[in-house]
């Protein structure tokens, strides 16, 4: 049942216009508005913002309740209340607007999946860079009016040392292909000194060239940029086009190269030297505490990757990278390794050789690791059993991912009683055992499919064994995709 405040409130944003307000009252009338669909309130509400930011997801919840929710009509009216409030003159602005920055990171890819009709980040990253155009055609008119901003805004730098005027910074992620390279491109380019100006925070660029991924990074604001995120088939020669110009971003917190093909199992001088020029410039970034080379080839090299890096990495991404026991031993032995609060090792044959040195790396790491994943890593029961004391050493573990290795039944419940006493453990995502694994024939070929009561039955002693437990933090499940893991950098 709504409370009386929620009930005031929806009462008011049903009115048009609406009445003045005073500023205390406008996130709780923004929260319902949004939530009710009033795309006219929250374009009147937005125009009149009594505060210096306004933070979208955080005024309307959880990325659970955006999901639920279909919102581009009003995330569409947030927009153009922010265009409204540019187009007022600055003294009619200055008296009743603070606003100076809309932060709209941290939305979801699609917040309400399987809606047509559901806000995704193509959406309004899209709607910032018409709007954003659309605003800097009456640059002349700011430029006229001088450059008085409203109280409270401080003006954030920009790429160029053009005066500023007053406007809104637009705290944004993006997400860039060649669909929508062309006008994310030309609205950073266009409103860099603009009345509306895009502020890159994440970035996650693929399936566009080197060259062009140049540009872009050469079109955003050095002093956002927080994590840079590129998938493509560069190789070592695309990732040395590229990597110089990072160093002109000293926020840079997470760079993850994914699928880049990087491959440098067979050493050459050039080789050699290129991975040099990668460790360079990967050295040149103060800020780096997560990196992933996920896919990348780099059997007995990944010492001269992150050898010139300056601070400890917190987060280690080497997903099938083909590693070899001697890269486990380097890291184990690496200043990296009691810093590490998150370790993805997914897709290596840990039973060949590198049990071991596994097994130093996690003792290493285990007064920092909170995310650890194993994921393909073909483990059997004894690996495990092998593994477990030095699991239990992790104290402050959260995430444990063990999906797509060979376990049975017998270990996995063996796995949850001990767990029990890690207390920050709170999602495991386990294999479906193998015993609940039948053997069929399909003419001449035989294979194993699931039997899905074997699977029901499994499934309800796991939560029998939780529910017994009394921790219903935690979650044990069999499904990747169920939920999501904790983001490192909220962990």
């Amino acid at each position: 049942m709504d409370s009386l405040l929620l009930l005031c409130a929806r009462h008011i944003v049903a009115q048009h216009p609406l009445p003045t307000l005073p500023s205390h009252l406008y996130p709780v009338l923004f929260q319902v508005a949004f939530l009710d669909g009033r795309s006219l309130a929250l374009r009147d509400l937005v125009a009149t913002w009594p505060f210096p930011e306004l933070h979208l997801q955080q005024l309307v919840g959880h990325r659970k309740l955006l999901r639920d929710h279909s919102c581009t009509d009003c995330v569409q009216a947030v927009i153009q209340g922010v265009v409204d409030q540019l187009q007022q003159e600055p003294e009619e602005r200055s008296r009743h607007s603070s606003l100076c920055v809309l932060n709209m990171t941290r939305l979801s890819d699609s917040v309400a999946a399987g809606t047509p009709t559901g806000l995704t980040i193509w959406f309004s990253q899209n709607a910032l860079a018409k709007a954003c155009m659309e605003v800097s055609k009456h640059q002349p008119e700011f430029q006229r009016h001088g450059s008085k901003r409203p109280k409270g805004c401080s003006g954030a730098a920009t790429a160029t040392a053009a005066p500023q005027h007053p406007g809104v910074d637009v705290h944004t992620d993006l997400r860039v292909n060649e669909m929508s390279y062309e006008i994310l491109c030309n609205a950073l380019q266009t409103g860099a000194t603009g009345p509306l100006r895009l502020k890159c925070r994440e970035l996650q660029a693929g399936y566009i060239s080197a060259s062009e991924i140049v540009t872009l990074l050469e079109s955003l604001d050095p002093s956002c940029l927080r994590t840079v995120e590129l998938w493509n088939n560069w190789g070592l020669t695309g990732l040395l086009v590229i990597l110089p110009h990072l160093s002109r971003f000293p926020e840079l917190r997470s760079l993850k190269l994914k699928y880049s093909n990087v491959d440098v199992r067979h050493l050459t001088p050039e080789l050699a030297n290129g991975m040099h020029c990668v460790a360079r410039h990967l050295g040149m970034l103060p800020s780096l505490r997560e990196l992933s080379l996920g896919s990348s080839q780099l059997s007995g090299n990944l010492h001269q990757i992150l050898c010139d890096l300056k601070d400890r990495l917190e987060s280690l991404e080497l997903a099938f990278c083909s590693l070899l026991p001697a890269d486990l031993t380097f890291l184990s032995q690496n200043f990296h390794a009691p810093a590490l609060k998150r370790l993805d090792l997914s897709g290596h044959n840990i039973p060949q050789g590198l049990l071991e040195p596994l097994q130093l790396l996690l003792e290493e790491s285990s007064a920092s690791l909170l995310h650890l994943e194993l994921t393909d890593c073909h483990l059997a029961d004894s690996h495990l059993e092998a593994l477990l004391p030095t699991f239990l050493r992790c104290s402050r573990l959260r995430f444990l991912g063990l999906y797509g290795n060979s376990l049975s039944t017998a270990v996995l419940k063996n796995l949850l009683q001990k767990t029990l006493e890690l207390p920050d453990l709170h999602l495991v995502v386990y294999p479906i055992p193998k015993d609940c694994y039948r053997l069929e024939l399909w003419g001449s070929v035989q294979g194993l499919i699931e039997d899905e009561d074997l699977v029901t039955v499994t499934t309800a002693e796991i939560s029998q064994l939780l529910a017994n437990s009394g921790r219903t933090d935690l979650v044990w499940t069999d499904n990747p995709d169920s939920h999501e893991a904790p983001d490192y950098f909220s962990l």
